[in-house]
């Protein structure tokens, strides 16, 4: 898919701060520093719409994106290792978990899992977590252009056999898996 116009709606922490109206909602999520938001500009055709780090956490509240006047995008602080104090990373999971439970918006969690690594506890406690509130999700194993052809067909392997063959290998360097992915998306939006 092709977006013509995305753009930075707001950001919130609450419900009451959502933005209003009934577009579908695809949420991304993963430990930090997997590469969310260098995947949402890729996704979206825009080099710098999702500010990008090197440092983790820097994500702390939930950022929402419109793409095209269809859907949003909603940007999740990252679970796992941050460099912010331990009292704010535990004021995230209540405000992503508000969200991923109470927005009847939400259509689809997009999972990011790095394609180097093999499969964290967190990970796998955010696919039950989807399974278990019957939320629709995709896995999506980020960074698959760091490794070689055969690292990767391994490690994708392994992934599967953990997570089950529902997980699309991506490169927002050289956009492997971007169409499987913008399909998934627009299916689960009712497109």
């Amino acid at each position: 898919m092709q977006v013509h116009k995305a753009e930075f709606i707001t950001s919130a922490g609450r419900p009451e701060e959502y933005p209003a109206g009934d577009l579908p909602e695809v949420a991304f999520c993963g430990r930090s520093n997997v590469g969310k938001s260098s995947l949402m500009n890729s996704l979206l055709g825009r080099k710098n719409l999702v500010k990008t780090s090197k440092t983790p956490g820097r994500t702390r509240r939930l950022n929402f994106f419109e793409a095209d006047g269809r859907l949003r995008f909603v940007d999740l602080p990252g679970y796992g290792y941050a460099k912010v104090a331990p009292d704010e990373r535990q004021s995230w999971k209540p405000m992503v978990e508000t969200y991923l439970t109470q927005r009847p918006q939400l259509r689809l969690c997009v999972l990011l899992i790095d394609a180097r690594h093999d499969a964290m506890k967190s990970d796998l406690e955010m696919m039950v977590f989807c399974q278990e509130q019957g939320l629709s999700y995709q896995m999506v194993a980020t960074k698959s252009d760091k490794l070689g052809r055969n690292a990767l067909q391994s490690n994708l392997a392994r992934l599967r056999r953990v997570f089950g063959a529902r997980l699309i290998a991506y490169s927002a360097e050289t956009g492997l898996g971007r169409d499987e992915l913008w399909n998934r998306i627009l299916e689960s939006c009712g497109e």
